[in-house]
């Protein structure tokens, strides 16, 4: 009988706690640290309280792969992600659950299918030219911006077919108003009601109503165009779906699937882009590596969807760049029937944190984690690791139906502006780490011209 199915014991270890706060204000001061700690200092399983919520934080492999994988379906996403990401993403794949999510997820994969990633790779290298040519040669830019602004460009042509760089501005300030407004809110332990009229409250229900009214000019005008059923994009695969009884999708159902594929389809490839970025302009010998094989392999012309396999250290720089700086650094999970994990009984409404933070930084797995070691990612080195050691894009039924999109979209983005261009970042990374790994600030780095 494994661990993750010991008959169950009554509670985790838990750190010292303070009255009423609980562990609260140790979290708030530092989340990173907090939850490094607390795996360190008291194991695989261990308890602690947030804002009068009590998570049990699994850090072993073995119970990841169990929660996500092997006994999946007693878990939910749940009410606290609910709460900080249900107003904009209402029926969402990301947050949608049950038989409704299988149905969604099933009409969406083909727009991630591979023999779609060819077609998309012509528009990640074009978009992320356009996005170079605006850079002048010793300017100090703000990379993150940067990053968010061609990956939502990017989503809206591949996954959408529309150009929409007329608006990139205001759909990327509405983006980044609703993020900051539930990843604020997940960290509150008492929040003003959103029917307030408060500052805060108004802008987030602005960027809501920006959001809505995009999505809503995008589906007019395919429907104008008399969308295609034979076309693979996000759009026309909801238009022209019927169900059992001939009935399309409701309009609302629609703005939830392409708010969920705009939101959670560019903000993590930018966060890793950027993070990426930021290694390489602080390990000199790392980047020149990476250089050497794109001069190598592309001999100046531009990388296309044919030269990925002769691109291997690129892949690596990729890989391990979401390793020390994984975009999506914690996951959160509801138990919705009793389970035992690791020993321990978990009962329906436990809140589980599993945190790719933790785990890709675990010295059992990783020799000398913290540095930045692209050529660790050997095939042999893949083979011994175990599976849910390093899990960047989740797990199991859940696992992120663009996680072939993205990681294209990483490598061609990095080799197109690392040929061209060197970065030297200005400060020091910062995190506001909430529902992903944000920078605390912007991150500004000199661009040079190679």
């Amino acid at each position: 009988m494994s661990e993750a199915t010991q008959p169950g014991r009554e509670r985790p270890p838990s750190p010292p706690s303070k009255p009423v706060v609980h562990h609260t204000l140790r979290y708030a001061d530092d989340p990173l640290a907090f939850v490094t700690e607390v795996a360190r200092e008291y194991g695989p399983v261990a308890e602690y309280d947030i804002g009068g919520i009590s998570f049990y934080q699994l850090s072993d492999p073995e119970l990841v792969e169990h929660v996500l994988v092997q006994e999946n379906q007693r878990y939910i996403k749940g009410e606290l992600f609910q709460e900080s990401l249900g107003t904009v993403l209402g029926d969402g794949l990301l947050t949608s659950e049950g038989e409704f999510w299988r149905q969604q997820r099933h009409l969406m994969q083909p727009a991630f299918l591979p023999q779609m990633l060819q077609h998309y790779s012509e528009v990640m290298v074009d978009y992320t030219e356009r996005m170079l040519s605006s850079w002048e040669d010793g300017e100090t830019r703000d990379i993150h911006e940067d990053m968010m602004s061609l990956t939502v460009e990017i989503a809206a042509k591949t996954l959408f077919d529309v150009d929409i760089r007329e608006e990139e501005s205001a759909v990327g300030d509405a983006l980044e108003t609703v993020m900051d407004y539930s990843s604020t809110s997940m960290k509150r332990p008492v929040d003003v009601p959103r029917w307030v009229p408060t500052p805060r409250n108004r802008r987030y229900q602005q960027a809501l109503d920006d959001l809505t009214e995009v999505v809503g000019r995008i589906v007019t005008e395919h429907r104008d165009d008399d969308p295609d059923p034979e076309a693979n994009d996000v759009v026309s695969l909801l238009l022209t779906f019927r169900d059992d009884d001939g009935e399309p999708l409701p309009d609302e159902q629609i703005r939830d699937e392409l708010v969920t594929i705009l939101l959670a389809g560019h903000e993590t490839t930018a966060l890793a882009l950027t993070y990426t970025l930021h290694l390489l302009g602080t390990n000199p010998e790392q980047a020149a590596t990476l250089r050497e094989e794109l001069d190598a392999v592309l001999d100046s012309d531009r990388p296309g969807f044919g030269d990925l396999d002769d691109l291997t250290y690129t892949e690596q720089v990729v890989k391990e760049g979401m390793r020390v700086y994984p975009p999506v650094w914690e996951l959160i999970r509801e138990t919705a029937e009793p389970d035992t994990v690791g020993g321990y009984r978990v009962e329906p409404g436990q809140t589980v944190s599993v945190q790719q933070w933790v785990l890709h930084r675990d010295p059992r797995f990783y020799d000398d984690p913290l540095e930045f070691r692209p050529s660790r990612w050997t095939k042999t080195f893949e083979r011994d690791l175990p599976k849910y050691a390093y899990f960047p894009f989740g797990g199991g039924p859940r696992r992120c139906i663009g996680d072939r999109f993205a990681m294209l979209e990483a490598r061609l983005a990095l080799a197109t502006i690392a040929q061209s261009w060197t970065v030297d970042p200005t400060h020091d990374l910062s995190f506001d780490p909430s529902i992903t790994l944000r920078p605390e600030g912007s991150v500004e780095m000199v661009v040079n011209r190679r």
